[in-house]
């Protein structure tokens, strides 16, 4: 189904495409001022238009970081924040050197969660020499360069998703956290609820299994399906600077973190926007 949202009126943003699947980069903005509720909302029709917006040159402090992220939605406490950090809407991603938190595997954030995120915005704080690059891949592109039997059988399919099939469980009190953060049912294609869209989403981070098929029809279709971001024509890259911003949709992208840099320090801070519960429209 093609996007229905409405972006031919006039904008105040200057928007620059960086590759034909999805990713704008923004002009003539600063997301230290005051912004009204019309360039608020200008702002959100380009994520939604574009999937991904990115930002040059933005020093944003931590508080007014997290007033931006407010504009758009109530924001998460993820997981992973330190409790007793003075932000705890701010997740910290820090890598170097061995044992570095990484996010060099294709996912959409916490879709783990009953009501996943509408929107992440991340800023980079410290970045290597060269590398770390962050890749996005239009998951509406890729549920539509699907066959047409795929097509209709992917959306009679519903799948499990686990925040504990990230891998991450060294040190974890699983049950604590199988308590705190129980499997959850999404549609394996999702509508999307501002443009329309069908949406492939699953990722091969938090998906689980495809109910209703045998764990190694489960395993297959999963991996299949997970291969379609490695696909160029569905992606974009973005060459992070210091002070750079980018602002993602969730429901229609995923997202992968090089982590060709190591062992060079690389500090990235994220606000995430809450978002609404899966469905499919026939």
């Amino acid at each position: 189904m093609a996007a229905t949202l409405d972006t031919r009126r006039n904008t105040s943003l200057k928007l620059h495409p960086i590759a034909p699947a999805l990713g704008a980069e923004v002009e003539g903005i600063d997301l230290t001022a005051p912004l009204s509720n019309e360039v608020i909302a200008e702002i959100r029709e380009a994520v939604v238009a574009h999937k991904v917006i990115f930002f040059r040159d933005q020093d944003i402090s931590q508080k007014q970081h997290i007033a931006l992220g407010r504009r758009f939605g109530e924001l998460e406490y993820h997981p992973s924040t330190e409790e007793d950090q003075p932000f705890p809407e701010i997740l910290h991603l820090r890598s170097s050197g061995e044992g570095a938190l990484r996010a060099d595997t294709w996912h959409s954030d916490v879709t783990y969660r009953p009501i996943p995120s509408f929107g992440s915005i991340l800023r980079a704080r410290t970045l290597p020499p060269t590398g770390g690059d962050t890749l996005f891949c239009n998951m509406a592109l890729a549920y539509e360069g699907l066959s047409e039997a795929m097509k209709d059988w992917l959306c009679t399919l519903t799948a499990e998703h686990d925040i504990l099939t990230s891998g991450r469980t060294e040190g974890v009190d699983v049950e604590r956290v199988r308590k705190a953060y129980p499997i959850v049912e999404h549609p394996v294609i999702r509508t999307h609820p501002e443009t329309g869209e069908r949406v492939l989403y699953i990722n091969r981070t938090f998906t689980s299994r495809i109910l209703g098929l045998s764990q190694k029809e489960s395993d297959w279709l999963i991996d299949h399906l997970s291969a379609l971001t490695g696909v160029p024509e569905y992606q974009c890259r973005f060459r992070w600077e210091p002070n750079s911003i980018a602002f993602w949709d969730n429901r229609a992208t995923q997202h992968y973190a090089a982590t060709d840099y190591l062992p060079a320090a690389r500090h990235m801070e994220r606000v995430t926007v809450i978002g609404d519960k899966p469905f499919f429209r026939p």
